[in-house]
């Protein structure tokens, strides 16, 4: 036991270490750290690790689908609904069925069914994999959206296909028919689960007498609490994670409604779903030699030309279907052509951001070692386990390492109507301000004739909104005074360092409480979250 902690304690500080690394590397930490673990586990006396695949969809899988779903806009997730479910079902079905066919051709001894289940489990594209590298890139937020709102739902149909071709197997019997009924009960199905336990949750968080500790602690129960309930009735957890996870998000705003809650969430929930991300890329890497002495009858350079093979057949069948779903709908309909046209650079980065990751690893990894008999061994398991690893290094590591180079040499712009973030954050201030001076003008008019803090207050309600409003005028210009809002972000973050500096000084000085210190520093840290996050520092 004490082995076992002391291991699993050495792994995550290895991949801190190793996304510290990464950062200064200027290299997305998942690549960094399959890259790194696969070298570690050469080293001798390294134990070889036995990644349960159980613990990655019970453990990990849950939370960050929730977590990403949290963070989905559910506006803009609806608003490009086409473009997502045909990447989320139809490519995940394309592919799975051109990977059926082509290895069957390929591979000796490989049957149809065998190929669904190899195309069922590497036709999604990993979630954090092209999350971490487009993070803080130029990338238009339409891409962005589109390409989130696929690796959410693209799971769930994949382990859907995963699961009838391993039952076809297991069984030998397969019916399409019934398969795409079945799918769509399975999907469907989860997600009313999905919706009915978030409804559960939401009436807990919103009319029980709740803490900001409790909050969170249930936050993190109920992406497990929603896919275990859709697994014990045999319909897809991950499409009630999603659905559960877009519903409480919308709501947040009645659900979460002090600050102390939200920002006690955040950090509970930044610090998690970080740790899981570093260990289970690690995890990956590690993962290889367990794999590599499994192989069998097969060679390492067989595994390897067939892992190539099917790395670019995926590959190839992402651009052969983006492209033209991307366009053949702006031909057939005049409701799609009111959106501004994505050219041909937008796919060209939708195509070239299928990563695979860890869910395709972990689906590999719960195919079972024997059939239902019990004692013959599963067809060709080593197999699909060892072009599983081949896809997810090649796409992860080759595709993940030159997306940033494509984006800079596309040198692809937004082509919505959409307002700068600094605009859009002027914007909702002023409205906030306004609705601040309206109450306090209307509802609080007797009160501010003898109470002097309430006028101080209006007043500087007031002073707020014209510098607001003449901010907003000066965002109407050219990008050539873009510089005169960076020196302006400058200018407040050397203020909030200098502030930092005199909370110190005054916390020596033992004269105020450390209570209220914390208040003001917690203040500090908010004000410049605002100026950090619209500079993508």
């Amino acid at each position: 036991m004490h082995h076992t902690i002391l291991l699993i304690l050495g792994l995550l500080f290895a991949a801190m270490l190793l996304v510290l690394l990464a950062k200064r590397m200027k290299i997305a930490y998942p690549i960094f750290l399959v890259i790194a673990g696969l070298g570690i586990s050469f080293i001798p006396g390294v134990p070889i690790l036995h990644l349960d695949p159980d613990m990655i969809f019970l453990v990990f899988l849950p939370p960050l689908l929730y977590e990403a779903a949290w963070y989905t806009s559910w506006n803009d997730f609806w608003k490009w609904k086409r473009p997502i479910s045909l990447l989320a079902f139809g490519l995940v079905f394309f592919t799975s069925t051109i990977v059926a066919y082509s290895t069957t051709a390929l591979i000796p001894g490989f049957t149809l069914a065998l190929g669904f289940l190899l195309g069922g489990i590497v036709s999604p594209p990993d979630a954090v994999a092209a999350a971490t590298v487009l993070k803080g890139m130029s990338v238009p937020k339409r891409i962005m959206t589109i390409l989130e709102g696929e690796s959410l739902v693209n799971d769930a149909s994949s382990l859907i296909v995963f699961k009838f071709a391993l039952l076809a197997v297991l069984t030998g019997t397969f019916s399409i028919q019934e398969a795409s009924g079945q799918f769509f009960m399975v999907a469907g199905m989860g997600i009313v689960v999905g919706l009915a336990g978030a409804h559960i949750m939401y009436a807990v968080h919103r009319f029980l007498p709740t803490t900001p500790a409790i909050d969170a602690a249930l936050t993190v129960m109920t992406p497990y609490l929603l896919y275990l309930a859709a697994e014990q009735f045999h319909y897809s957890g991950v499409m009630a994670v999603v659905s559960g996870g877009l519903f409480m998000s919308y709501r947040s705003h009645e659900v979460f409604q002090t600050g102390s809650t939200r920002i006690n969430m955040l950090g509970v929930w930044t610090t998690m779903i970080f740790v899981m991300n570093a260990l289970v890329f690690v995890l990956i890497g590690l993962e290889l030699p367990e794999i590599v002495a499994g192989l069998g009858e097969y060679s390492i350079a067989d595994g390897i030309k067939y892992g190539l093979i099917v790395s670019g057949i995926i590959i190839a069948l992402r651009f052969l279907w983006v492209y033209p779903a991307a366009h053949i709908p702006r031909w057939l309909s005049a409701r799609v052509r009111k959106d501004p046209s994505p050219g041909w650079k937008g796919p060209l980065i939708i195509s070239w951001a299928g990563m695979r990751g860890v869910v395709s690893l972990a689906t590999a990894l719960s195919i079972p070692v024997l059939m239902d008999d019990k004692t013959t061994q599963f067809p060709q398991r080593n197999l699909i386990i060892f072009i599983t690893f081949v896809v997810i290094f090649i796409t992860l590591v080759f595709q993940g390492l030159t997306l940033p180079l494509i984006i800079k040499l596309a040198k692809v712009k937004e082509i919505d109507n959409i307002l700068p973030e600094e605009e859009q954050m002027a914007g909702i201030q002023l409205r906030l301000e306004n609705v601040a001076l309206k109450l306090v003008s209307e509802k609080y008019q007797e009160q501010m004739q003898r109470n002097e803090l309430i006028r101080i207050y209006k007043a500087n309600l007031e002073n707020d909104i014209s510098s607001t409003t003449q901010r907003l005028e000066s965002m109407a210009c050219d990008a050539s005074q873009l510089k005169e809002v960076k020196s302006y972000h400058k200018l407040l973050l050397d203020i909030y360092a200098l502030q930092r500096k005199e909370l110190f000084l005054l916390r020596k000085e033992k004269f105020f409480s450390d209570e209220e210190i914390r208040k003001a520093e917690m203040q500090l840290d908010l004000d410049e979250l605002k100026i950090t996050n619209n500079m993508h520092l």
